[in-house]
């Protein structure tokens, strides 16, 4: 303070008193944020006592984020602080929400991988207004359904609209960036097209239209659950067990059609070939890719997948074309302590066969579905892991999973100490599972027959002996026979069709043969 007694301050005392550089002090003066009370002679700056608490207000408030000019309506009294404070906040929220733009963009074309001239686009599509992002998917739709009269159909679409939130995640803006280019391909236009064209064909012209969507939407949620139970109980689409299921849904569908033309009313071959067809039209990856990413984009929960049950349906009706009554002699005359010793043996065999497979030999070609070695290998031990969590009661969904790691040894003989264990300790062998009581001993026994049969394709892989489990082959060949000798051999069955075995074969020769491998 000077000495003079006037209670004024240099800028100099005053940078001292609030930390503040001088030369900050003078920017603010100069902008009449603090304007000097008096000058020396000399023409230098003087201020007022009150100049302390004035600066830490504009510090306070730039330290906020608040513009100069808005810090001076303040200070002059033109504006309150909570208007300006609000001003401001509304302002800072823009600005975030730009910056997590910003973000979400970078962070998503790290993420895709996106090449630096997709950049410009990508950020202009984050940008769009929700009309304009509406506008995308109308005019996409409108495109794709020009000229189908299916009005529910087209109405349903439009309904769904990609509604980014204020502050999208970088999925979110990746789920967005994915959609604006599926709805550009053409492959998604036709799939598009053709469901269109499907309902308009199969609408039902009486009802009440909601009520009919609301049918359908029941019936394939029940494909959806007993399609995934099914492939859960490890019932194969072309078993004897597998027909009951169909009659069933065949059953709950058939009221959905009244009012198409021509409508089946009983189960038969030409509702089941209807069926199949409604399934097989409805199977378009891409569309079920667009309703994943609308849900995505939203943040809605994604719509059930269709991918397991529908694969599992659509070959349960082509095994199955018409109805017929279950025959449970294939659930008969399954000893359990057979079947266990039957799955020692075959499993010891086995590992032996995995134990000698190198890593080089991992590429290389098997006689199983165009299946790598690796990749038999990893079915063989989900083999295992499946019906052991069947055993346990949680059926596992994982059939896409790595179930090798990186040693495939080890997680074979784990797998078969897990399901052995599994189906000692649980009582499997001598209980039933599913809505058909299939007896767990049969189960086990179809486990056998895989591993008996993967264990051929590894034998024919590497080059080693193909005479596996003598002791166990004939009996596990028997019941092959009795599970599965009834199965129709069509598309998307288990098996090929069976192939000739030579005169001499071996029964796990003769097994391969069964199961459409060519032994010669």
């Amino acid at each position: 303070m000077n000495e003079d007694g006037t209670g004024l301050l240099t800028i100099g005392e005053l940078a001292g008193l609030t930390g503040l550089p001088v030369k900050t002090i003078r920017s603010w003066s100069d902008q009449d944020l603090l304007p000097p009370a008096a000058r020396t002679p000399a023409g230098y700056r003087l201020y007022g006592p009150d100049a302390p608490a004035r600066l830490e207000i504009v510090r306070s408030l730039r330290a906020l984020g608040i513009g100069l000019a808005a810090i001076r309506s303040v200070l002059h009294r033109e504006c309150t602080v909570a208007a300006t404070a609000a001003q401001w906040a509304d302002a800072l929220d823009a600005q975030i929400r730009t910056l997590r733009l910003q973000s979400a963009v970078l962070r998503s074309v790290a993420a895709r991988g996106s090449a630096a001239e997709e950049l410009p686009y990508m950020t202009e599509l984050a940008r769009l207004s929700a009309r304009e992002r509406r506008l995308i998917i109308t005019d996409f739709v409108e495109d794709a359904l020009d000229g189908v009269d299916a009005p529910a159909y087209r109405s349903g679409l439009l309904a769904a609209t990609p509604e980014l939130p204020d502050d999208p995640t970088p999925e979110q803006i990746g789920a967005w960036l994915e959609l604006a280019a599926l709805v550009r391909e053409p492959e998604l236009r036709a799939a598009l097209r053709r469901l269109a064209e499907h309902s308009a064909r199969t609408a039902g012209a009486v009802g009440e239209p909601e009520a009919q969507e609301q049918a359908a939407i029941g019936v394939a949620e029940l494909m959806r659950v007993r399609g995934e139970e099914a492939v859960a109980a490890g019932i194969a689409p072309d078993s004897p067990a597998a027909e009951p299921v169909i009659a069933e849904l065949v059953a709950a569908w058939l009221p959905t059609q009244t009012g198409t033309a021509d409508p089946p009313t009983e189960d038969g071959p030409a509702a089941r070939a209807r069926l199949l067809e409604q399934l097989e039209t409805a199977a378009e990856p891409l569309v079920e890719r667009y309703w994943q990413l609308l849900c995505a984009v939203t943040g809605r929960p994604a719509p059930p997948r269709w991918d397991t049950a529908g694969t599992w349906t659509t070959a349960a009706l082509r095994a199955h074309p018409g109805p017929y009554e279950l025959d449970r002699s294939a659930f008969d005359g399954t000893d359990p302590d057979r079947v266990l010793r039957a799955y020692e043996e075959v499993t010891r065999d086995v590992a032996a066969l995995v134990a000698a497979v190198r890593p080089e030999d991992l590429a290389l070609p098997t006689p199983c579905a165009g299946w790598t070695v690796q990749q038999l290998l990893d079915h063989m031990v989900w083999e295992n892991l499946m019906t052991t969590s069947i055993a346990e009661g949680t059926p596992r969904a994982d059939h896409t999973a790595d179930h090798l790691g990186d040693d495939h040894r080890t997680a074979f003989a784990d797998s078969v100490r897990a399901a052995h264990t599994a189906f000692t300790g649980s009582g499997m062998l001598h209980r039933t599972y599913g809505p058909y009581e299939a007896p767990g001993a049969m189960i086990v026994q179809q486990v056998v027959v895989e591993l008996l049969a993967h264990g051929w394709d590894l034998a024919r892989a590497t080059g080693a002996p193909t005479a596996l489990a003598p002791e166990s082959a004939e009996e596990t060949l028997a019941a092959a026979y009795r599970i599965y000798g009834a199965a129709p051999r069509t598309e998307g069955s288990s098996f090929a069709p069976e192939c000739p075995a030579p005169r001499g074969a071996s029964a796990t020769d003769r097994l391969a043969a069964f199961l459409g491998r060519d032994v010669a």
